[in-house]
């Protein structure tokens, strides 16, 4: 790898597994330093081990991004610790899929409160750091469900959501050197997809091989392929790249 991340703070959200892991490793193999909160303390402590292992500066703590005073004080501690925050990434989530007319309220509650309150209180927290220092980076994981999927009126109203949120902080911090943009991931092999095969009652495999069978590059996503998409925003020679979607699905999404 070549360093270009060299000096500079990660705080991912949602860093302990699957895609948020894939970027966490990603951005440390690039020379940052890295900070994860996760609701999981089971998987932080997993991969704060295979952190330790490598070698890399690193910081965890097990923090819900609902509670703002919990993102507040973790962001505090990262600054105190690590000089700045330079990188956000808004990864931390959750489904609770059901058709509309069995969804409960605490289904839509849920994820709306993890992928949209989480992510405004990320961005609120973070936002002084970067705004004081001139410089930041900030990336939304979307998703291509932000088109409509059944089965996620919650989901892909969510997602859909970090699509405007996204757009509306480049406006806002674009004069500060802070840029704002969002990946999309279509399908992925991740534990959240897992639980989509079980949902719909067939094996994962199964569901790899249906969804392969629709995607042009006849594969399916792997965790690395967004971690290179976020890598592509975070990176300080993209500062023209503001409030942008970019959606990696294997095939265009429209």
């Amino acid at each position: 790898m070549t360093g270009r991340f060299q000096g500079r703070v990660a705080f991912v959200t949602g860093g302990s597994r699957g895609i948020g892991r894939a970027i966490v490793e990603q951005f440390a193999e690039e020379g940052a330093k890295v900070a994860i909160i996760d609701v999981n303390e089971e998987a932080l402590q997993e991969v704060s081990a295979a952190l330790t292992e490598k070698g890399y500066d690193f910081y965890t703590k097990v923090a819900n991004v609902v509670n703002g005073a919990e993102v507040e004080q973790a962001m505090e501690e990262v600054y105190n610790t690590f000089g700045s925050i330079d990188i956000l990434v808004n990864n931390a989530g959750v489904i609770r899929d059901n058709l509309l007319f069995k969804m409960t309220d605490q289904d839509w509650d849920t994820v709306m409160d993890v992928h949209l309150k989480g992510s405004f209180n990320s961005v609120r927290a973070v936002q002084k750091y970067m705004v004081e220092q001139k410089y930041g980076r900030i990336v939304n994981i979307s998703s291509t469900s932000a088109l409509g999927n059944r089965g996620q009126a919650n989901y892909a109203t969510a997602k859909a959501g970090l699509q405007g949120l996204t757009k509306t902080l480049a406006i806002e911090l674009g004069k500060f050197g802070i840029t704002a943009n969002s990946v999309a991931p279509g399908f992925i092999e991740t534990d959240m997809t897992r639980e989509t095969a079980a949902r719909i009652g067939i094996s994962f495999d199964d569901l790899i091989n249906a969804s392969v069978a629709k995607i042009p590059v006849a594969r399916s996503g792997k965790p690395s392929d967004i971690a290179n998409a976020v890598a592509f925003f975070a990176d300080e020679k993209s500062s023209f790249v503001n409030g942008q979607v970019i959606y990696v699905a294997g095939g265009p999404k429209n």
